[in-house]
């Protein structure tokens, strides 16, 4: 991923570098029965993310947050500093 868009040479926004890594992952979660949204991305660099369907409620869903979602994000987007969860 690169900081401007191949189209414009305008530079991406953080939310969007972020959202194209959730989406890249969203599949692997909707193989579970799971989804996830992406609620926001702070200035601070801390991404919330909102986990649905089976993901709710599913004990394995603070792993995947933390081994998955934000190792991926923060690999893609190293301006991110976290990422958690919100209801």
């Amino acid at each position: 991923m690169t900081d401007s868009d191949a189209k414009t040479d305008e530079p991406v926004s953080l939310y969007d570098r972020v959202h194209r890594v959730i989406e890249l992952i969203r599949p692997a979660v909707q193989a579970d029965g799971g989804d996830l949204e992406l609620v926001e991305v702070t200035s601070a660099g801390i991404v919330r993310i909102r986990f649905l369907g089976a993901c709710i409620g599913c004990p394995s869903s603070e792993m995947t947050l933390q081994m998955g979602i934000e190792r991926n994000v923060r690999q893609h987007v190293p301006e991110v500093k976290a990422v958690e969860a919100v209801p």
